[in-house]
């Protein structure tokens, strides 16, 4: 039964009711105030990143006896300059399957670009154009990211170039699989609206620095946006600028990073906050055959702490493959395992 009480409570501090104070000029004011803020503020990132954000159209010929009227297929995305002589970082997806690109800066400037290296277990590529003196963007650091922060993503949805929405930082460790089946984990969800022109432009911060490269959204929902970290993406970067590809071992785990309570690092002295969960074993992988199991923490490998995802695909290089590296997992929280793992090289 609800009483006059109950509905009463239930409607304290709505804009329904005759009790209602009236707003006083000082209230008006601090929401003009607050609204002013932020709108500087994302003004402010615009003003700073805009410039570095490409607009990235592709050329590709058209298949060999195909029945089709254009001699070309042609696809667009966006970009973000990483340096002053043309490097730019995008989607793998994006220049897929190139035979020409074509990269437009905000201010009309226009160059060729070649792609330096591809790689779609993290739907990344960098490309490669010619100038000198162009703008860049400041990368920032996707390990410090908090859950509501403010989020923009600047791009050129459908050509529109520096089109600009903001939102907040909706999740993060989210896991999404790429257009080759493998799974990009510690991916940022947001909730700034993307568009697929929007892929490969940047997610900034308010302080105008790249916290993750734009790559997916959720078909028919609304407000579920993914991004690739941008520590993931300078990692990716510097192997394909040094190597042209990114050369993984494999341990065979799907995993998430979480935070680690504070009587487990204290009791077990760990020098971390945070370990990554094991959510999924493959059978017969390198994982499978050293014992890990799913629900283990995995918190070091090969003697470095492993506080997120990152940390362990950081140190599974080509260089880890078949060698002998020492695993530590918690299991239950309450126990600590140590064993030995060789990775195989990661599958096509």
């Amino acid at each position: 039964m609800v009483t006059d009480q109950d509905f009463q409570i239930a409607f304290l501090g709505s804009s329904v009711g005759p009790e209602r104070p009236p707003h006083s000029n000082s209230a008006v004011r601090d929401d003009g105030e607050l609204l002013d803020s932020y709108s500087r503020a994302v003004i402010g990132v615009v003003d700073k990143v805009g410039p570095a954000v490409v607009h990235v159209h592709v050329k590709q010929k058209a298949a060999a006896g195909s029945r089709q009227s254009r001699p070309e297929v042609e696809g667009t995305g966006s970009g973000v300059t990483v340096t002053p002589d043309g490097f730019v970082v995008t989607n793998s997806h994006v220049v897929e399957h190139a035979d020409s690109i074509q990269v437009s800066l905000a201010d009309g400037t226009s160059f060729a670009a070649v792609v330096v290296g591809q790689d779609p277990a993290t739907d990344l590529a960098l490309l490669r154009g010619s100038g000198s003196g162009l703008p860049i963007a400041q990368l920032g650091d996707s390990d410090r990211l908090r859950v509501g922060q403010l989020a923009i993503a600047i791009g050129n949805p459908y050509g529109f170039q520096n089109t600009v929405t903001s939102g907040v930082i909706s999740a993060l460790s989210r896991t999404l699989r790429s257009r080759t089946g493998r799974l990009i984990e510690n991916v940022i969800q947001t909730d700034a609206a993307l568009n697929p022109g929007n892929s490969g432009g940047p997610l900034v911060d308010s302080h105008g620095e790249v916290i993750g490269i734009n790559t997916a959204i959720i078909q028919y929902a609304q407000g579920i946006c993914f991004a690739v970290p941008v520590n993931t993406a300078r990692w990716v970067t510097m192997l394909l600028l040094k190597e042209g590809k990114v050369t993984r071992g494999f341990l065979g785990i799907s995993g998430q990073t979480v935070p680690l309570p504070v009587r487990v690092v204290r009791y077990f002295d760990l020098p971390q906050e945070s370990g990554v969960y094991v959510m999924n074993v493959a059978p017969g992988s390198p994982a499978d055959k050293a014992g890990l199991k799913e629900s283990d923490v995995v918190i070091m490998l090969s003697e470095h702490p492993t506080r997120s995802v990152d940390d362990i695909h950081r140190l599974l290089t080509a260089d880890a493959v078949g060698k002998r590296l020492d695993l530590v997992v918690l299991r239950g929280w309450t126990q600590r395992f140590e064993m030995v793992v060789r990775p195989s090289e990661a599958p096509e």
